[in-house]
């Protein structure tokens, strides 16, 4: 199975810790965008972005976008299937 290229993830709880570690193997894998939706959604967009940056001597460049209400699950959905980037888009729940 090849990993997903663009993600909705859909904050249930809002920023906390392991953020980080999805962020890292997104990476890992070669994920290009991300939109985030729900609880906290532009803090979380931030954060990836800062992860992505890390120490800047080998920023990772990942495309995202915040969903504010009353934006939904759908409409993120939407955006991400519009994005040109190869691949479906997988939903994580945070």
């Amino acid at each position: 199975m090849t990993a997903p290229r663009k993600i909705v993830l859909h904050s249930s709880s809002g920023l906390r810790p392991g953020l980080d570690r999805l962020v890292a193997e997104w990476i890992r894998e070669g994920v290009q965008y991300v939109g985030v939706v729900g609880v906290d959604a532009e803090d979380i967009v931030d954060a990836i972005d800062w992860f992505c940056i890390g120490d800047g001597t080998a920023p990772y460049e990942m495309l995202t976008a915040a969903h504010a209400a009353p934006e939904t699950l759908d409409d993120a959905l939407a955006l991400a299937s519009q994005v040109d980037f190869p691949g479906e888009v997988s939903i994580v729940v945070f």
